[in-house]
């Protein structure tokens, strides 16, 4: 691999996922062997607080900062699917900025596996399109011991994997993965090979190699064989040492290091010559690396304001996002078949991709029927570090890839959002199986994640612009499919900026304050209707719970004066998280049914009437 351990973040960098993140110590060893500032003392303090050697792999974020660690994994399957998403950006980012006289990108990357990560699913998702997209700058190492926790693999599983890979379409190899030589050759062929697939190489290998007692078993794959590493030790000739290393070893990667400084150094070169020769392409790429994007409240202030007739949030979505990517020109936007649907297609953008009208330069992202690696992908984009990336489902199929967004946001990942339309039993005919009740409010218990429900187009601005400015974590976009009314009563950068803080005031009361409604999304229109009788009434709309929390306390008690406690709560959803906001709460606490949306929204509640009649009850 290439790399330089005294420039962790080298844009040209090969790049090592660890896939089976169970096997941390090895990466964490790895990492200290071949230079980078990770010592033994932190090895010694393995999965202990404040260490910055977890018990598996994370991105630096505000917990750790482990140099060398490219993405947080553990969930098996993720981290093939996120080396897709590397492989993406890199192709991406190669025929973006590469020219003729200089090659900026041109590294590879690398994914070690094991028999679990090719269980599940999500690997096999990725895999595909992996190989139909050409992919081959991806090299899977899969570490085929033959042992699962609970039994032999072989319990579990029966097919000929290599047969599998060949039929997805990649260049598959199988060899001794205790042979070095081997090893070494056959990465060297992958790397060497451009023939548009994907690498797969099987190292069949024995787990517990040299302890005999468990060696080849799955007792090996836990605390069973604890008791033998010193015999086992002995035996291939290694001192009764702990954390040793050998002179050879240290030499042999001193010898690798001189290596790649040269290829460093030779880089370095060809960046200053490339930059001298284009240097609006280089300071765009410099921004991008660094996540340098004007400010908010900039952004907001250079999109056109979005006019008063009625449209569904996805379709003011559609707009804003041809702006976001005016202003953000490493923005990608994909979909898991359904670009038609959530209308977060990028105009002029072109298409990613290998054949049809695609190249490797477009926007927008075809990922196919397959949303859980779609999440992983857009993952391993964002991880690489030069795009933002954004993706698109219903919102009723998040829970499709909601393991990955919870990574994402524990790993603090900002530079991805995820698109998410037909936002409730507003849906209405394709019925309960179509229509989100639970699912906002499954999205709000994620720490770190911003979830963004906008009443209308200026809201939907403000959605947009903070996703893609924001520093701390990724952001859920919630869009509605029907149309939604514009409060045209509030100026238009008013809503925005009120949006951007996360709950505002969207209706002030004409009398001593008595009542507040809070809202979301389709039934803020509801509740400006609700409250124009009410004279002691105040709407305070609240797109995004999290981005309020992290509001001053004197913001937060303008917005919602600790003095008034008659308040209701109303959203197309389940009610229990607005408790925490209000005494009584109109919302959604059943499935739905199928019917034409305004009927199922009437007969379940979400209308002005009701919400009137309920406030009546109050006292």
């Amino acid at each position: 691999m290439q790399y330089n351990p005294s420039d962790t973040t080298w844009i040209n960098r090969d790049r090592f996922i660890l896939s089976a993140g169970h096997g941390s110590m090895f990466l964490y060893s790895w990492l200290n062997l071949a230079g980078f500032d990770l010592s033994i003392e932190e090895l010694k303090n393995f999965r202990q607080h404040h260490s910055q050697t977890p018990g598996h792999p994370e991105f630096p974020n505000s917990e750790h900062t482990t140099p060398g660690i490219e993405c947080t994994t553990g969930p098996l399957g993720a981290g093939v699917s996120n080396a897709v998403g590397f492989a993406v950006s890199e192709k991406m980012a190669a025929a973006k900025y590469n020219t003729e006289d200089h090659t900026i990108f041109d590294h590879h990357i690398f994914a070690l596996a094991g028999d679990g990560c090719f269980q599940e699913g999500v690997s096999a998702e990725s895999a595909t399109f992996a190989a139909h997209e050409k992919l081959d700058n991806l090299i899977v190492l899969y570490d085929s011991n033959e042992v699962t926790l609970d039994k032999m693999a072989e319990y579990t599983q029966s097919e000929d994997i290599i047969k599998r890979y060949d039929a997805y379409g990649w260049e598959t190899y199988e060899i001794d993965g205790h042979d070095l030589a081997a090893v070494e050759e056959t990465i060297a062929a992958a790397k060497a090979s451009n023939n548009g697939k994907p690498k797969f190489i099987k190292c069949n290998t024995i787990i517990g190699k040299g302890m005999e007692e468990t060696e080849g078993t799955n007792a090996a794959h836990g605390e069973a064989g604890v008791p033998y590493v010193d015999k086992a030790r002995a035996s291939i000739g290694l001192p009764e040492e702990k954390w040793f290393v050998s002179e050879g070893t240290r030499d042999f990667f001193k010898g690798v290091q001189e290596k790649n400084g040269k290829i460093y150094d030779d880089w370095q070169a060809t960046y200053a010559s490339w930059k001298e020769a284009n240097p609006a392409l280089a300071s765009e790429l410099e921004d991008a690396v660094a996540d340098k994007t004007m400010p908010a409240e900039d952004m907001i202030a250079d999109i056109p304001e979005m006019g008063g007739d009625a449209e569904a949030t996805r379709v003011s979505g559609f707009k804003v996002i041809q702006d976001i990517a005016r202003l953000v020109p490493n923005y990608i936007s994909g979909s898991a078949d359904l670009h038609g649907s959530t209308r977060n297609y990028i105009n002029d953008g072109g298409n990613f991709g290998a054949g049809f009208d695609k190249s490797y330069a477009g926007k927008n992202l075809y990922f196919g029927i397959r949303e859980h690696s779609m999440g992983a992908i857009l993952n391993g984009i964002a991880y690489h570090g030069i795009f933002k990336a954004s993706g698109s489902t219903f919102l009723v199929f998040v829970d499709y890839f909601r393991p990955t967004i919870r990574v994402a946001s524990l790993a603090e990942l900002n530079r991805v959002s995820y698109i998410l339309t037909h936002d409730s039993i507003g849906v209405g005919e394709d019925g309960p199986t179509h229509q989100p009740v639970e699912t906002v409010s499954g999205l709000r218990v994620i720490p770190n994640l911003d979830v963004y429900r906008p009443a209308d187009a200026e809201e939907t601005v403000a959605a947009y612009v903070s996703s893609v400015t924001r520093q701390e974590g990724p952001t859920a976009l919630i869009l509605s499919r029907q149309n939604l009314e514009q409060n045209t009563d509030m100026p238009a950068m008013e809503r925005r900026a009120g949006a951007l803080k996360g709950a505002y005031v969207a209706k002030k009361e004409s009398a001593d304050l008595d009542l507040i409604i809070i809202a979301t999304g389709s039934e803020v229109q509801h509740a400006l209707k609700a409250a124009a009788d009410m004279p002691g009434a105040r709407v305070v709309s609240m797109p995004c719970m999290e981005a309020y929390e992290r509001q001053s306390d004197d913001y937060k008690e303008s917005v919602l004066p600790s003095t008034c406690t008659k308040r209701v709560a109303m959203e197309a959803g389940v009610s229990a998280p607005w408790y925490k906001y209000a005494s009584k709460v109109v919302g959604v606490d059943r499935f739905g049914f199928s019917a034409p949306g305004d009927i199922v929204m009437k007969e379940l509640g979400m209308s002005p009437e009701n919400l009137a009649s309920e406030i009546a009850t109050m006292n």
